[in-house]
């Protein structure tokens, strides 16, 4: 996951490192599904928060795990690494067009999205919640897993079981992409079930989590299911993600961009109003890249190209601040002037893989490239703003095949050209998709 503390293998950075890389290196992609497989739980086991069908936390290797003083042997914390092993499955397809791929994950696939339902839905309501079982378990098992990272408005740390905001966005889209993947392999009726729970989830999503006076949704709900309504970045997730009806859309984006989120280096983990606050702290007001890029890919995925461009143009010149050029774990989230410049948390690991995959995930977001493989297209959609005139891009591979490609501005708006490669295959299409996932149901060629 990062240097110098997280030497191991985790299995949300893993998935998210890999979804971000996929244009670039689908071989990630391939290893971290086959290793996450191999590890699923197979049994419950409390000391380690372990269910049968769930996707690993971390697996550490030493003195201590070797005589089990700790539960990370591996240790199962994480209530969002099983559905995003959906996504990266779907993901992967869409840009190798292997079945055999699906076919060789399927089992794990399935035991994900048994997972889902029995354990990840702790109390049969609908939404996923999680609380630890283990006397040496993570409080927080979302991405923000500090301990503090979850708070009422007041301060206060919210208690338990929790139902994340993005945690309900990565089941819907999990349950979108593998309606999709059931499709191909013949499954109607199980991709049709599973597209019908998604549109029950999107709506009790809305009902329960959105806040007409903040315009914005509830972080999580908490144990005794009343919304914890600190504005935090995790509603960019839920952007991100698709679960976001169209018409909240406009209002999240702006609500992120307000100037108590929104630092001029990027979009802070918790608002400067909060009592929590602060910049220097791990996830309580600092800058994550890879926070952005997802809140980023959201935002273009609802039409709001401008302030999509913006994070990825801010948070690029952040970038540009550090040793070498390296995008580390975290930064500060103070407020960007004339004369100050962006700060590395302290202990932030550099380099990180999902931190330097920011920086793939924020160029496929502003090229608007959707692989679609099994379909023999790649879908795009450039929107270029001033800071970046011209891009050529070089050994896309989709489908096995490599491509070159040419985007630049014009005052039409910005074009692209196949310089190497099948030029049946690149469609210009928009990538405001909404909550539909890109490309679905077009017959190939459209």
């Amino acid at each position: 996951a990062g240097l110098p503390w997280f030497v191991a293998l985790f299995g949300r950075d893993s998935l998210l490192f890999s979804h971000q890389a996929l244009l670039a290196h689908d071989d990630f992609a391939r290893g971290t599904l086959s290793v996450l497989g191999a590890w699923q739980a197979r049994e419950r086991d409390d000391y380690r928060d372990a269910e049968p069908g769930k996707i690993l936390h971390e697996l550490r290797q030493g003195e201590l795990a070797h005589f089990k003083m700790i539960p990370h042997t591996p240790y199962y914390g994480t209530a969002d690494a099983t559905p995003l092993y959906l996504i990266l499955l779907h993901a992967a397809w869409r840009v190798t067009g292997d079945e055999a791929l699906l076919k060789r994950h399927l089992d794990t696939a399935e035991r994900c999205l048994e997972w889902i339902d029995t354990y990840g839905d702790r109390d049969g309501d609908g939404f996923q919640e999680f609380e630890t079982r283990s006397k040496d378990g993570y409080a927080n098992q979302g991405w923000k897993d500090s301990g503090d990272s979850l708070r009422h408005t007041d301060g206060t740390l919210a208690k338990g079981p929790k139902a994340l905001c993005e945690l309900q966005g990565y089941v819907f889209d999990a349950w979108q992409r593998m309606a999709e993947v059931f499709d191909a392999l013949g499954r109607t009726e199980d991709a049709r079930a599973l597209r019908e729970k998604a549109r029950v989830l999107q709506d009790r999503f809305d009902a329960a989590f959105w806040d007409e006076s903040e315009g914005f949704y509830a972080h999580a709900l908490d144990g005794d299911k009343r919304p914890v309504m600190s504005v935090v970045s995790n509603a960019g997730h839920c952007l991100w993600s698709g679960i976001v009806k169209r018409e909240r859309a406009g209002r999240v984006v702006d609500r992120l961009m307000q100037p108590d989120m929104y630092s001029g280096w990027g979009i802070r983990t918790l608002s400067a109003k909060h009592p929590a606050y602060n910049p220097y702290s791990y996830q309580n007001g600092s800058v994550w890249p890879h926070d952005n890029s997802m809140a980023a890919i959201g935002m273009r995925r609802y039409g709001f190209s401008k302030q999509a461009a913006r994070v990825a143009q801010d948070v690029a010149q952040a970038g540009s601040f550090f040793t070498l050029n390296q995008m580390p774990e975290l930064y500060a989230g103070i407020q960007r002037e004339e004369s100050s410049f962006p700060v590395q948390v302290l202990g932030a690991n550099v380099p990180q893989a999902w931190a330097a995959g920011s920086v793939f995930a924020m160029t496929q977001m502003l090229l608007g490239i959707h692989a679609d493989a099994p379909r023999k297209r790649i879908l795009v959609d450039p929107v270029l703003p001033d800071w970046l005139p011209d891009m050529t891009l070089s050994r896309l591979t989709v489908g096995g095949q490599d491509f070159k490609l040419l985007f630049w501005r014009t005052e039409q708006g910005a074009q692209c050209e196949v310089l190497e490669g099948d030029k049946s295959w690149v469609v210009q299409r928009s990538a405001d998709t909404g909550s539909d996932l890109p490309g679905t149901g077009l017959p190939a060629g459209a």
